[in-house]
């Protein structure tokens, strides 16, 4: 008798910069796992780019080949710099940071990121360069990721600078400038263009988007991995951890709205307030690790040392195991996230 078919869900992947490798680690104890399969995935920024290399291995060689692909860009990630930004700001002659120890709360390295805030990327960086375009491009096959089945449906999340709204890039419109477009930080990168519209991270509007996944694809078990924290029970005090907790709260917002949403439907389906078959019951799961995460400063994110990386997949794994041994059996069956407990709770 063969190996009995995966049971295919959809995934819904944060972005968070280099704490994108806790989702590594994730998708790495799943692939290992082997007993679920993927249907849709939706991504944003960090989350976007392991999508698509998860993707690109998945269509080469399997869940084996998804492994060793996702191993291989994390590496190259911890090889090429500081590819998710940087807040150094252009060098002026006459000006250093202060030397000494920290002054009203501040290190140096406090002054030096926030006096960076004063710049735009148009100003430090005019001719738009970005590391990590080059780095994505040696790891994602666009050309794979845009066939039919048997690979997974991406939807990559965008944010219009217009409009403010999210842009869902899939299929013939999944482009390597749609990946960079989702990765953008407006504090760090120049917008990115597409088809006259330019575009900032994708976190702004959806940290990732879950409405794609309820509206495109047929399955009914959704699994998000968080890596975001919702509370820091620190309060900041400086202009740059005030700044960084500000925007956490921003890229968490758009997730919390959705959850809400989504709460509020399924209260009225186990209700048999609204018809059934109209609304898609969904069976909602997540892999996280608030505790761990939230000890970590915003300004990690853009952390890509080999040590920190591996650290970080470490988390992601023991996480996903947990889940695994955990709630394996309920997939299919039941939900195993309390929405209202997790996200809408007075805190």
């Amino acid at each position: 008798m063969g190996a009995e078919k995966p049971l295919a869900i959809d995934l819904a992947l944060q972005g968070g910069g280099s704490h994108g490798a806790f989702t590594w680690g994730v998708l790495d104890a799943l692939l290992e796992d082997g007993t679920l399969g993927f249907s849709g995935i939706s991504g944003t920024s960090a989350g976007a780019l392991n999508a698509a290399v998860l993707a690109t291995g998945l269509l080469r060689g399997g869940n084996d080949g998804a492994r060793a692909a996702l191993r291989a860009f994390w590496e190259d990630v911890s090889r090429s710099g500081r590819c998710f930004g940087t807040l150094k700001p252009p060098a002026l002659p006459g000006w250093t940071a202060p030397a000494a120890g920290p002054l009203w709360g501040w290190t140096p390295s406090d002054w030096i990121a926030t006096w960076a805030r004063s710049f735009s990327p148009y100003q430090f960086n005019p001719f738009g360069l970005n590391p990590l375009r080059d780095l994505v491009a040696r790891h994602v096959d666009l050309a794979a990721l845009r066939c039919e089945p048997p690979g997974p449906t991406l939807f990559v999340i965008a944010t219009a600078v217009s409009t403010g709204q999210p842009h869902v890039f899939t299929g013939a419109s999944l482009t390597l400038d749609a990946l960079m477009a989702s990765t953008c930080l407006p504090h760090l990168f120049q917008a990115v263009e597409i088809g006259g519209e330019a575009y900032w991270d994708g976190g702004y509007a959806g940290n990732p988007a879950l409405w794609p996944l309820i509206y495109e694809t047929p399955e009914a078990d959704l699994l998000l991995v968080k890596i975001n924290p919702l509370k820091r029970p620190a309060l900041p005090r400086t202009a740059l951890a005030i700044a960084d907790r500000v925007s956490e709260i921003g890229f968490n917002s758009a997730l919390v709205g959705e959850m809400r949403a989504i709460a509020f439907v399924q209260r009225l389906l186990a209700e048999e307030r609204i018809e059934r078959g109209r609304y898609k019951e969904l069976r909602m799961h997540m892999v996280a690790d608030e505790g761990e995460l939230a000890h970590l400063e915003a300004a990690t994110k853009l952390d890509t040392s080999r040590a920190f990386l591996e650290s970080l997949f470490r988390l992601g794994r023991a996480a996903a195991q947990r889940w695994l041994a955990e709630h394996r059996a309920d997939v299919g069956v039941r939900a195993t996230l309390d929405i209202e407990g997790t996200f809408l709770a007075k805190r």
